[in-house]
């Protein structure tokens, strides 16, 4: 990649972290209507719609034939699937700050897990650049006083599970990059999170007797307005820079990006639904975009950029 480039993986984590971060307010609304699988039935839905579309109009290219196809169903399996069937579940299962705290660790797995499998350990002071990073999210939710870890063990060892599949996701990205581009891993994993949420969604309305009703949403201004979001520009296009960022930086590198979408979430409820924003918000805030700015500054030399 030519210098003059080197700046849009940057450009890339940034824009899956604003994305990311204002999901949440999407998907706030979309489950004011809908259950939790049925949104993702209809989220990974529109995604394999939309890059269908661009496929069959040439717009994009896509090509699976004699490539290994097992390594990025594997991948599609951890994220989304794995993924959010275990954040959906343990978030159920948790206080708000508890999930908090424990998707914030996904930074620190990741560095762990890309040390261990991909041979590219974080240097001493990315390491340390993480950790204040991570030291920022949990920072803000101590201070807003709702940070009290309680006996909700099975939500908090579900969470883990979100964790370890993220981690999981992050290392085999990088390695399938070396086959697939990035808009075809994307493209795969809306398919199968459409398949695999699809089904289960279809199946608990089969079981209720309200097959018809799988069809409502299409009707519903507030579920379409989620849909569209969630699934044509966070699914999409969020994933899209998430995989184009992993296939060319380090992976400990690109996680860090994912604590930027606290302060995202933050901005968006303070700017859109006028929630309060005080001084530990900027303090957590600064520390996070520190941490994403010496994680990424001080890259170990030894790395060969993926090209």
């Amino acid at each position: 990649m030519s210098k003059r480039h080197q700046w849009l993986p940057y450009m890339a984590g940034l824009s899956f972290s604003i994305i990311f971060g204002l999901s949440f307010i999407f998907t706030k609304q979309g489950l004011e209507v809908l259950k939790p699988f049925h949104l993702l039935a209809y989220r990974f839905a529109a995604g394999v719609i939309l890059l269908s579309i661009l496929w069959v109009l040439g717009l994009i290219q896509m090509k699976f034939r004699g490539k290994n196809l097992k390594a990025v169903l594997v991948l599609s399996f951890f994220q989304p699937v794995t993924y959010f069937v275990c954040e959906i579940i343990g978030v159920s299962k948790t206080t708000a700050s508890e999930a908090g705290m424990m998707i914030a660790l996904i930074p620190v797995v990741v560095a762990i897990f890309s040390t261990v499998f991909l041979k590219e350990p974080p240097t001493f002071l990315q390491s340390v650049f993480i950790s204040l990073s991570v030291l920022g999210v949990f920072f803000i939710m101590f201070m807003t006083g709702s940070v009290a870890i309680g006996d909700n063990l099975y939500g908090m060892l579900i969470l883990l599970g979100a964790v370890i599949s993220a981690g999981i996701y992050n290392v085999l990205s990088r390695k399938t990059s070396l086959q697939f581009s990035s808009i075809e891993i994307t493209y795969m994993m809306m398919f199968v999170g459409f398949i695999t949420f699809g089904s289960v969604s279809m199946a608990q309305h089969l079981i209720a007797g309200e097959l018809k009703a799988y069809f409502l949403p299409l009707s519903n201004v507030q579920a379409i307005k989620s849909i569209v979001y969630l699934g044509l520009i966070s699914s999409v296009v969020g994933f899209f820079m998430m995989n184009y960022m992993l296939s060319k930086v380090e992976a400990s590198r690109s996680a860090v990006f994912a604590n930027l979408v606290t302060i995202v979430s933050i901005m968006a409820g303070v700017l859109l639904l006028g929630d309060p924003f005080y001084w530990y918000h900027f303090v957590g805030s600064v520390l996070i975009v520190v941490g994403v700015w010496g994680t990424n500054q001080f890259r170990t030399k030894l790395y060969k950029e993926i090209s």
